[in-house]
């Protein structure tokens, strides 16, 4: 399969399952310590690649050094992989459906982050409790997408839906979709919002199963497809920073591109993050009475984060808007106030009208002459 030959010991050299032991002396003798490194080598020569862990993955055309000159790319994911290994913060807030993503564009924002908590509210009116499916994010993906092609997002995959060919499908729906990069976490199925209490996560091999089947099913993808592939890992409030740290590091040797802890609850904390995993790039999540300080952009990239994202910008503002909106509307039986001069003309213009007249009318068109 395309992309196991990035690992160093993904085709098994034999099937032998014996392992080889030097024979032992007639005469116990303690040995010395050259004779020790000498026995495991010897021990470890004798394992068939098939029993011992993956090689550290390495794609030379994915290396950071080639992104570093020429004008960015058309392409989402390569113009992210740019990003990433050029000077400056990735600022990308969280949106959680058309409205969102077209206000983040109009702010200027040049990447985008869908959340899987904001999809979930957004499209299913449901708690980020593992509800939402493949197909709910995929089909959003595609709709964030189309609005600007050129505009990476980073999309949330939870644990990627299953097992490793879940995982692989995942990621091939997400980059058909236009996605330029997805996280995959450490949580179990039944997963929740990384910001809640009571987290679960399987093993490091779980998790890494996970992390190398995303790799191999981007490095499937025909072509040469520049998607990244962030692990996450929501072990900390678990089992400790110690083991977060180690996870990702792990992460990193299968070929993650980016590395995310979530929920680091101090500025100490990230910036140890930061240098256990140089010069992995590593993302921080904010959100405003979450488990991680609210750091500002500026705070976290002097930190030393690489990504930043705000995964409930968008769906808690809406949540007060909509809010006072509908109270106002219940107390004074108008929407005068909370319309605040916008009127229709004005809110279809945030959502792309003149552009769509332009096309009609570049078309021959003379359906929108007047509107």
């Amino acid at each position: 399969m395309p992309g196991l030959d990035l690992f160093g010991s993904s085709n098994p050299s034999n099937g032998a399952t014996v392992v080889e032991m030097p024979h032992p002396s007639p005469v116990p003798v303690p040995a010395s310590e050259e004779q020790r490194e000498a026995q495991h080598s010897t021990e470890l020569a004798s394992v068939p690649r098939s029993l011992q862990a993956p090689a550290a993955y390495y794609n030379p055309r994915l290396d950071p050094k080639n992104f570093l000159e020429g004008p960015l790319s058309w392409n989402p994911a390569t113009r992210l992989r740019q990003m990433l290994a050029r000077p400056g913060i990735v600022v990308a807030p969280g949106i959680c459906d058309g409205i969102s993503a077209r206000c983040a564009l109009e702010a200027g924002f040049d990447c985008l982050y869908q959340s899987g908590a904001a999809t979930t509210a957004s499209r299913l009116g449901q708690p980020d409790l593992a509800i939402a499916t493949l197909n709910d994010f995929v089909q959003s993906a595609q709709m964030v997408c189309s609005l600007n092609p050129t505009v990476p997002v980073i999309a949330d995959a939870d644990t990627g839906f299953g097992g490793p060919a879940m995982v692989a499908r995942t990621v091939t729906q997400y980059a058909r979709a236009g996605v330029a990069a997805l996280h995959i976490e450490d949580q179990v199925q039944t997963k929740r919002c990384g910001h809640l209490l009571g987290k679960q996560v399987v093993s490091r091999e779980e998790f890494l199963t996970r992390i190398r089947a995303a790799v191999i099913a981007r490095d499937s993808i025909p072509g040469g497809s520049d998607f990244v592939i962030i692990g996450r890992t929501d072990s900390a409030q678990v089992l400790g920073m110690e083991e977060a740290i180690t996870r990702l590091k792990l992460a990193a040797e299968a070929g993650a591109d980016v590395c995310f802890i979530e929920g680091v609850r101090s500025a100490e904390l990230l910036t140890a993050t930061v240098e256990a995993l140089a010069p992995k790039p590593v993302l921080v999540n904010v959100i405003s009475g979450g488990l991680t300080p609210s750091f500002t952009t500026h705070e976290a990239e002097a930190l030393g984060a690489k990504i930043i994202i705000f995964s409930l910008v968008s769906c808690v503002a809406a949540v007060h808007g909509i809010r006072a909106a509908m109270q106002s509307l219940k107390k004074t039986g108008t929407d005068f106030t909370s319309a605040r001069g916008m009127d229709p003309k004005a809110f279809f213009e945030v959502m792309g009208l003149k552009e769509i007249i332009e096309l009609d009318a570049r078309a021959g068109g003379k359906a929108f002459e007047v509107v």
